[in-house]
């Protein structure tokens, strides 16, 4: 089965990075990142995603978690054991903060918001990437319990201690305009990208069905807010 999926990937996307999805938000973040910069990456964690090494781009790299894994991330020059809803730092802190897959875990989003949004300097920005609730994955995922997320999560090789409980509730365009408005935020822009169908690649069926599905929502702007992710850009007003 394994050597029928990597045919697949050879012949239906040629190229695509097995973590496509995480290089597409580097690139994002190294568009707004400066050598001067400090920077937050909240929900950093145990540092499992290279992509999300940003060291040598910035003056300082600092992240936060509830795991306590992060004192010991190398991504970082400063990792905290912390709650997002009250971030260990003073006001107007960062000139940037990023969010890598953490807003779809999140119990009060406004409230977490907020508080980026005082530990921003004026005109610093907020850039996360968050599963859309409109697309199957997300809709799969809320009808069915953790464990088979972990279940699932495992065959595609991620560990269950780095599967956490989602909430979906800051996973539509809609949510997150409203979620700005409530916090002060402006938007810059909220992208939706569909790609290399990751979470379909463990049966050749589902991965084909995956793949028509991604074709249909490619094809036309009108089916956009029902790709899988959500890039976002928010800025803080000088």
């Amino acid at each position: 089965m394994n050597s029928l999926i990597q045919w697949m990937d050879r012949n239906l996307y040629l190229g695509v990075e097995p973590r496509w999805d995480d290089l597409a938000f580097r690139e994002r973040i190294l568009s707004s990142i400066l050598p001067h910069h400090k920077v937050l990456d909240l929900g950093a964690g145990a540092g499992i995603v290279p992509e999300m090494n940003f060291k040598g781009h910035a003056d300082k790299i600092c992240g936060i978690d509830l795991d306590p894994r992060v004192k010991n991330n190398t991504l970082l020059d400063e990792g905290r054991i912390a709650d997002a809803e009250c971030i260990p730092y003073p006001d107007s802190s960062f000139d940037l903060v990023f969010a890598d897959n953490v807003m779809e875990h999140l119990e009060r989003p406004v409230v977490v918001f907020k508080e980026i949004h005082r530990v921003l300097r004026p005109g610093g920005k907020l850039l996360f990437k968050t599963p859309n609730a409109c697309h199957y994955m997300p809709v799969i995922a809320r009808l069915t319990p953790h464990s088979f997320h972990r279940f699932i999560n495992r065959l595609r090789g991620r560990k269950s201690v780095d599967t956490f409980p989602t909430r979906y509730r800051s996973n539509t365009r809609s949510d997150i305009k409203r979620i700005a408005d409530a916090s002060g935020f402006e938007i810059e822009a909220i992208e939706p990208i569909e790609g290399r169908p990751e979470y379909m690649r463990i049966a050749p069926p589902l991965y084909l069905l995956g793949f028509f599905y991604e074709r249909l929502v490619n094809s036309t702007s009108l089916l956009s807010g029902f790709r899988v992710l959500l890039i976002a850009t928010l800025r803080k007003p000088d």
